[in-house]
């Protein structure tokens, strides 16, 4: 069996051909997404880049890894203590680990682990490449180590690929030669002029006065970010740039996959597509960020190609990704690690059958405190630190009519927020009970001084 996850930074699925989008930014994965599962309601449990990619690798909810935020105590995976034997339980139990175990060779090629100094990442992994540039490659520079890596291991039976394309993550950074693909077509419809003028009226990290500033003292150095935002269809650079990001990255996913072709291994190879998160483009009044629990930062991508799975299949069930981890598993004939917290949905692609959650719970401690509760149409957020930007307390959306979370109703629909609330309360009951440790770290970064960048936008 060979398993290529491609772990695209910052990726929205409604900014995806398959997912719907108006423009055409992925032909490439397009194509994958016709011959496989398409997820519509996957989620990270722990956002952004650093607790989500903990959560995944490691199987676990951040309240139990220890790794919510991106400074402080809260950026360290907790360690055994006492208990600790020769090895640690992450050698094993992270899902490389637990793949090495079954046989397979596991290669990641990533700057994640260097760029937030998570070293934890790369446990598991037989190898680890690194090109150095803590995050700000473009796809070209990945490439030919991704090929490299394919012509002499391809080939081979049993193994599991991470590999990581940056060029959707702000600073957006597509080479000026690669022009804009996009300029003729039209914006999102939602980001009219009004909603344009109320975030004008905004003041926060990576509002649109916010961004204004970074152009100015750190964005300048990026030609796609130099021109500030002060009338209403300035806000396609912004736009265009994402988009521009996405076919950039996608003619090289092309590439890989034209060398599984190459390879004659296409059609065995295992291929999983998604993100560590998503990206905000105007939600919240916040553009080119993932500094939120809300719909635009944890809503990600998930399509999987598996070699004897559905095929042009959707399924809409709710999911976290640390549920990947024991899927895979489960697909392999294997049992899941005991202390993974994710619950496998082999059948959604098999058979179809898998209806995922009753709801789930959504963190981000990196640049807000917030935790949210996803079920049914809703989306309910706690802020319990606002980063600076303003949020009320509770915050409650309509994801069917209000997908853009324009509107809180949470004054409106009290009883929403309570059966949201009690949701929570139970999820976190749950996690308490079921941990070795008695702090949440949620409240570790509220005692620490609060989240990272709010620090570093306050100062």
């Amino acid at each position: 069996m060979r398993i290529l996850y491609l772990d695209l930074d910052s990726l929205r699925p409604d900014h995806l051909g398959c997912y719907g989008y108006h423009r055409n930014t992925s032909p490439n994965i397009d194509e994958i997404a016709k011959e496989g599962v398409r997820f519509t309601n996957y989620y990270c449990t722990d956002a952004p880049c650093l607790p989500s990619r903990s959560a995944l690798m490691s199987g676990k909810f951040g309240i139990h890894s220890g790794v919510v935020g991106h400074g402080g105590t809260a950026a360290d995976m907790r360690r055994e203590g006492p208990a600790r034997d020769f090895h640690d339980r992450l050698a094993e139990e992270s899902l490389p680990g637990a793949l090495r175990q079954l046989g397979f060779k596991t290669a990641t090629i990533s700057t994640f682990a260097e760029r937030h100094s998570a070293w934890t990442f790369n446990a598991g992994f037989n190898e680890v490449f690194n090109i150095g540039a803590k995050g700000h490659e473009r796809a070209e520079q990945v490439l030919p180590v991704a090929l490299k890596w394919l012509e002499d291991n391809g080939s081979s039976d049993n193994w599991f690929l991470h590999l990581n394309f940056w060029d959707p993550h702000t600073p957006y950074r597509t080479p000026e030669e690669f022009g804009n693909p996009f300029e003729n077509d039209p914006m999102p419809e939602w980001l009219t002029e009004e909603v344009f003028n109320q975030h004008k009226k905004k003041d926060g990290q990576h509002s649109i006065n916010d961004m204004n500033a970074l152009a100015e003292s750190h964005y300048f150095k990026w030609p796609r970010h130099a021109k500030p935002i002060k009338v209403h269809n300035d806000l396609r650079f912004i736009i265009d740039n994402y988009d521009s990001a996405i076919r950039y990255m996608d003619n090289y996913v092309g590439q890989v996959l034209h060398k599984l072709e190459e390879l004659g291994v296409m059609e065995d190879t295992a291929i999983l597509i998604s993100a560590d998160h998503g990206e905000n483009l105007g939600e919240l009044g916040i553009y080119s960020e993932h500094g939120t629990a809300d719909e635009g930062t944890c809503h990600i991508p998930m399509i999987i190609r598996w070699p004897n799975g559905l095929k042009n299949k959707i399924n809409d069930g709710l999911h976290y990704h640390i549920d990947l981890a024991p899927t895979i598993m489960s697909l392999l004939g294997a049992q899941k690690m005991e202390s993974w917290d994710g619950e496998s949905f082999h059948d959604s692609i098999i058979n179809g059958t898998s209806a995922g959650r009753e709801y789930l719970v959504l963190s981000q401690c990196a640049h807000v405190c917030q935790r949210s509760v996803r079920f049914k149409d809703w989306l309910y957020i706690r802020t319990y630190h606002d980063g600076y930007h303003g949020f009320p307390k509770e915050m409650l959306f309509d994801l069917k009519e209000d997908p853009y979370e324009r509107n809180n109703l949470a004054e409106e629909r009290p009883e929403i927020c309570r059966e949201a609330i009690y949701s929570l309360n139970e999820w976190h009951d749950e996690m308490m009970h079921t941990m070795d440790f008695d702090v949440d770290p949620l409240w570790t970064v509220m005692k620490e001084g609060g989240p990272f960048h709010a620090k570093e936008y306050n100062k």
